[in-house]
């Protein structure tokens, strides 16, 4: 079995090479209109991105669209699309689950998750879960099927300030600069909430710890339940003494 630190290390030089790749700028583009799938728990969203891309027709042909990822498993095994562009949370299962069962299933099928989370960690996650790019929402029409164009090359595509900030960030991760749980996209103040659970204290108990609200603990939990992948604090304090995070 490998170790929770080799198994780290892994994701970050995959992260540093799809970085380093996308900083190359490769240039090369598809040959004939992409075949996308919009994929959102919104109606209204993949609307918006649906006349947003249809003035590019020649270039991008919207084949499908599907409210939530279990439609889109449907949709996608249905459409054989050659793209799948989805919002990264989403009710039920997230951007993330889609994007890994994707994989696994239509293996030729790319997937590029759009956001509104200028996050690196985000990002992070992302391109483990074999993602083909990190996108924000605020992005452009044209600058949208541009970076189309060239994940259905290969290149992994990234939002550019995004991309700058997460190479720092790869690299000292590496150097182990950061605190416990910086591996799983955990921030300073969810680590230290982490710690305090390993501890056995209540939420209360924390609340006073950290001279903060009750609500505002509900609130780097449900953050650490999320980057964990876990449900509870029974799991999550199981996480942490499992992947070493807190001993």
């Amino acid at each position: 079995m490998r170790s929770p630190a080799t198994e780290e290390r892994g994701g970050d030089l995959r992260v540093e090479e799809a970085l380093q790749l996308y900083r190359r700028g490769m240039t090369s583009t598809a040959a004939g209109p992409i075949r996308l799938v919009l994929v959102d728990d919104h109606e209204m969203v993949v609307a918006g991105l649906k006349a947003m891309l249809a003035q590019f027709r020649g270039r991008v042909r919207v084949v499908g669209e599907a409210i939530g990822a279990e439609e889109a498993m449907v949709v996608v095994a249905g459409l054989d699309p050659d793209i799948v562009l989805c919002d990264i949370r989403m009710q039920g299962a997230s951007g993330l689950d889609l994007c890994r069962a994707l994989r696994e299933r239509h293996p030729a099928c790319k997937v590029v998750l759009l956001s509104v989370y200028d996050d690196e960690q985000y990002l992070f996650q992302s391109l483990r879960a074999g993602a083909s790019g990190y996108l924000l929402k605020k992005i452009s029409g044209e600058h949208l099927v541009r970076q189309l164009e060239l994940a259905q090359t290969g290149v992994i595509v990234i939002d550019a300030g995004l991309a700058g900030r997460a190479v720092d960030t790869a690299a000292r991760l590496q150097s182990d600069e950061f605190w416990p749980g910086a591996r799983q996209g955990l921030t300073q103040r969810e680590s230290e909430v982490l710690s305090l659970m390993v501890t056995g204290l209540s939420n209360r108990g924390i609340a006073g710890r950290l001279v903060v609200s009750d609500e505002t603990v509900k609130s780097h939990l449900r953050a650490i339940y999320r980057k964990l992948g876990v449900n509870d604090r029974t799991g999550a304090v199981a996480t942490a003494l499992r992947e070493g995070i807190f001993q």
